[in-house]
């Protein structure tokens, strides 16, 4: 089954995102992943099959696989135990959706970088640094990092984010908390960076949301899909290129290679686009998990 719109719940829409849809329940959200597909920050009138349910369910494997490092906002993804008679739409929300603690989120998006790529690689050719962190000359595009580096960015209403460096986001949250969340960013990167290693897949970068509850840090929003990192194949890697991916990046190579000037409307996607692109989202999830979506 396909989702692209959520209309169907007939709760308070807490906020509409690109991709995700998230409801009002009190003091709890549901989180509703849809198909909806987005790069360069515009949402595509194609639907992706299958991609909520890959994006749900890697998310609820890394808030479990991660919770020694950091608590996290998942209360439960079985759709059974969801209150307001939630349950009468399982066949739509099972595996898509999680039902999360409501927290205020912290106004950053905490970035980890273990090699050199995206906006990182941009910035480094431009400044031989990236969010102000020196590093040595002469790397090339996918080339490994010394050792990972924490490159925060805003969290903007619209358009696109940007990157800061770790003393501005300090001067913007307090020195205490932006070290937290350096430290445990790093931490949950190296953790899940040696896991996909095991799997044979190299876990170049992401990207974490983070919200405080009852005074506590807890990660939030999603963790390690192939929205929000680059997942590279080990036995193709090469420094020096483009990698096969499987994530998001596949789509963006797209639409650079067909010169979309990145301005709406956003174009429809050719089957073969869609097709691959769900078969890459589907190896990550089924590699990294160990479990193939049911």
């Amino acid at each position: 089954m396909l989702i692209g719109d959520t209309g169907f719940i007939k709760l308070p829409l807490f906020v509409k995102g690109k991709v995700r849809d998230v409801y009002d329940l009190g003091d709890k959200l549901l989180i509703i992943a849809t198909d909806r597909i987005s790069a360069f920050d515009l949402v595509f009138p194609n639907l992706i099959p299958n991609k909520g349910r890959v994006l749900n369910g890697m998310s609820v494997f890394w808030f479990n696989f991660t919770r020694d490092i950091i608590g996290n906002h998942m209360i439960t993804a079985d759709v059974d135990r969801y209150p307001l008679g939630l349950s009468e739409f399982k066949e739509e929300l099972a595996g898509r959706s999680m039902l999360v603690k409501k927290v205020k989120m912290v106004e950053a998006e905490c970035v980890v970088r273990g090699y050199l790529e995206g906006s990182g690689l941009k910035e480094y050719r431009k400044k031989g640094s990236i969010s102000g962190i020196k590093l040595p000359e002469g790397m090339v595009q996918a080339q490994k990092l010394p050792e990972p580096i924490f490159t925060p960015t805003t969290k903007a209403k619209a358009g696109h984010d940007e990157s800061v460096t770790f003393e501005e986001l300090a001067d913007r949250i307090g020195t205490e908390l932006a070290a937290r969340l350096r430290d445990v960013s790093i931490a949950l990167y190296e953790k899940a960076s040696k896991h996909a290693a095991n799997r044979g897949i190299i876990l170049a970068d992401t990207k974490f949301e983070f919200g405080i509850l009852d005074g506590e840090l807890i990660a939030a929003d999603e963790m390690f899909t192939p929205d929000s990192s680059r997942f590279w194949a080990m036995d193709d890697y090469q420094p020096g290129r483009a990698q096969k991916s499987f994530d998001k990046q596949y789509i963006r190579d797209y639409l650079e290679s067909i010169g979309w000037d990145k301005n709406p409307p956003a174009p429809v996607l050719p089957d073969d686009v869609v097709k691959k692109t769900e078969e890459k989202y589907l190896e990550a999830c089924e590699r990294i998990t160990g479990s193939k979506l049911l």
